[in-house]
């Protein structure tokens, strides 16, 4: 592999190690600099007693990637925020204790029925200086007006910290948050709520510039679709896409075309340069146009919102501009290396998002892998060619993506190549016009004469996307696919590209090596499945919800609106699908069961219970009104669960009176779901 052959790359991959490695060592800021700069040291003091054999060859590569690691763990310590002792997680513990924040609207994010969401700066805590990022809830249904993006506000509020999930399997946000520094959230009461000042800087500049542009295609008369569509795919911003669109971009397999990233940014590169083609190639000419080019770029990237795939397709195109300005031939694979390096150094958080991870594989396995579809077929025509090229590509990133795809979302969208060869060339038009459209907007008026074709073509990319959506039999859901599974598929694929590149015996052996090692997992995790044997309370704040698990087999224990609808529950289908699981029965839940070899009573809002009976647990649902002492003295359960149906006065209540009585209680509405 050509990109092992460069010293970035050994670097490159020492230093994302370290800063997956960070998280697990926990390491003190101090104590990590302290190595990096005994590994440096050694490295200086190996460069000086310079010897040409293999052994000082070996020990300098191992020492440099030894340093590599230490340098990954080193960066991820400085952009830990918590480590500082006036970050706001040190002064708001207390989720009952109602505190005065100073805060800078940094960000807006999509609304939830209930409110209106930002994410903010912390300034300043009960008059006490404070920094860091989180998110405030404003009710929709107060007073509260939308405010933009550098005001800076006074309000009230109490700290809830993020949470794991209440279910399992599910999708981890509070993991997710903390990924980019956010470790909490406030509930803002609205009547606090006062605009104390104003903060500008290029990120507020070009946060309130992209509300403007978005301002004056709302004026413009551009469908509601059709406008949503358009945001997405030039200004980065997905949070007023309806679910049902979404829906079909995902079905159809062109949801990464909502998202900015290399696609995007190559048309409008592409258009820049057209545009610019009239300046002279004189020394002057060639580096004016190089300084517009990578304002424009940066400029168009700070507006779309800064995320990990557009800052990597901006990285990685203004090395490519460089390079063509410096008539040098650019290495891609370098410039892969390079820009993922600068990248990771000024923001490690973004090797933990998924967009991140996707764009460079998908990139990584376009440009190693697309050389061999020469070898398969060249066309003459320059139409099929280029319908070609669009196969081959898709067919390349499909592959890089894939399994690290399924692992997260655990779906494959079969029309993906139907959908790339019908949307790419109609995207392109969607750019050029789009972008022609900007320009005008940022004048404050965008003609008639540019909006109707802008609509009709989004219209018929959105009508596109939907017919092929609506195949849903060819979208293959709810997929099992575990992390073993996850890296020995990606052994497999690399395997056999590797023997397609270059066909050798060892190259074979390797691939049929990974193709036992996945038949392997595949067994190893059938194995775990048959054995698994456990019972689940979900938290389910209106209905009550128990699992049975017995090797593969799950009974479901529920009412029957659940029950009918047990295809669209999403905390049932995470638990089967995380467990390589299948519905075996589903059985309407009674007052008593006997799950697991034990007895397990149920209390729901009629109070009613069965006497005589000494369950080993006691499940509480529907806020019943009772007498738990009373009930505690005649019943006598080991333990008791209150599931996420009740009301949190009760369960508190409950809580206080198995404290005293010495009977373990778990509320499923702060813990979480109860195994037993």
């Amino acid at each position: 592999m050509k990109i092992l052959q460069f010293p970035l790359a050994k670097i490159s991959f020492g230093f994302i190690l370290g800063i997956l490695l960070f998280p697990m060592l926990k390491i003190e800021p101090k104590n990590s600099f302290i190595i990096l700069f005994i590994g440096l040291f050694v490295l200086l003091g190996l460069q000086l007693i310079k010897k040409y054999t293999a052994a000082f060859k070996t020990l300098f590569g191992v020492f440099t990637f030894m340093t590599s690691i230490s340098l990954g763990v080193t960066t991820a310590t400085i952009h830990k925020q918590t480590f500082n002792p006036k970050h706001y997680i040190h002064q708001s513990s207390d989720e009952n204790q109602n505190l005065n924040y100073i805060v800078l609207l940094d960000e807006k994010l999509k609304n939830t029925k209930k409110n209106y969401r930002y994410i903010v700066k912390i300034k300043t805590i009960q008059n006490q200086e404070s920094f860091g990022k989180l998110i405030v809830n404003f009710p929709i249904e107060s007073n509260f007006k939308p405010m933009k993006i550098g005001d800076i506000l006074s309000l009230n509020g109490s700290f809830y910290g993020n949470k794991s999930p209440f279910n399992p399997n599910q999708f981890d946000y509070g993991k997710y948050l903390e990924n980019q520094e956010i470790y909490g959230q406030i509930y803002a009461k609205n009547e606090s709520v006062e605009l104390v000042g104003y903060e500008n800087s290029i990120w507020i500049f070009f946060s309130n510039y992209r509300e403007k542009i978005i301002d004056v295609f709302q004026k413009s008369n551009l469908g509601k679709e059709e406008l949503t569509v358009f945001i997405a795919l030039l200004l980065g911003q997905q949070q007023d896409i309806s679910p049902e669109i979404l829906k079909d971009y995902q079905f159809a397999g062109a949801v990464h075309i909502l998202s900015v990233s290399g696609l995007h940014v190559g048309l409008i590169l592409g258009f820049i340069n057209f545009i610019l083609r009239y300046i002279p190639n004189s020394i002057k000419g060639k580096t004016t146009k190089l300084l517009i080019i990578i304002l424009s770029l940066w400029s168009f990237a700070i507006i779309a919102g800064l995320s990990p795939s557009v800052v990597r397709s901006v990285t990685m195109f203004s090395f490519l501009a460089i390079g063509t300005n410096l008539r040098r031939t650019v290495n891609i694979y370098h410039t892969l290396l390079v820009s993922m390096f600068l990248i990771l150094l000024i923001k490690p958080s973004f090797l933990f998002d998924v967009g991140f991870q996707l764009s460079y594989l998908a990139l990584f396995f376009i440009v190693w892998v697309d050389p061999l579809y020469d070898k398969i077929w060249m066309p003459k025509n320059s139409l099929v060619n280029y319908f070609w090229k669009i196969i081959c590509m898709s067919t390349s990133a499909q592959i890089g993506a894939m399994p690290l795809s399924i692992f997260y979302f655990h779906q494959f969208p079969g029309l993906f190549f139907l959908t790339n060869i019908l949307i790419i060339p109609l995207l392109s038009v969607v750019m050029a016009i789009g972008v022609f459209s900007l320009l005008f907007a940022c004048f404050g008026f965008v003609p008639m004469l540019i909006i109707k074709p802008l609509e009709w073509s989004i219209w018929l990319l959105n009508a596109i996307i939907h017919w092929v959506a609506s195949f849903e039999s060819f979208v293959i859901k709810n997929i099992s696919f575990s992390e073993p599974m996850l890296w020995i598929s990606y052994f497999v694929i690399l395997s056999w590209i590797l023997w397609f590149k270059k066909s050798t015996f060892t190259r074979l052996l390797f691939g049929l090596l990974s193709i036992v090692l996945l038949q392997f997992a595949f067994i190893y995790q059938k194995k775990e499945t048959q054995i698994a044997n456990e019972a689940i309370v979900f938290n389910s704040k209106k209905n009550t919800i128990l699992t049975e698990r017995i090797g593969e087999n799950v009974t479901i224990y529920s009412n029957d609106s659940i029950l009918e609808s047990v295809t669209k529950n999403s905390a049932i289908q995470s638990y089967l699908v995380g467990n390589f699981c299948k519905i075996k029965e589903k059985k309407t839940i009674e007052n008593l069961l006997y799950i697991n070899n034990k007895k397990v009573l149920l209390l729901d809002s009629s109070s009613i219970y069965t006497p005589n009976i000494k369950p080993d647990i006691l499940v509480i649902t529907q806020s019943p009104k009772i007498n738990l002492n009373r009930l505690l003295q005649t019943h006598k359960p080991k333990v008791i669960v209150a599931d996420g149906s009740n009301f949190k006065s009760y369960s508190k209540l409950w809580e206080a009176t198995c404290r005293k009585e010495k009977i373990l209680f778990h509320n499923t509405h702060e813990k979480g779901f109860y195994k037993f």
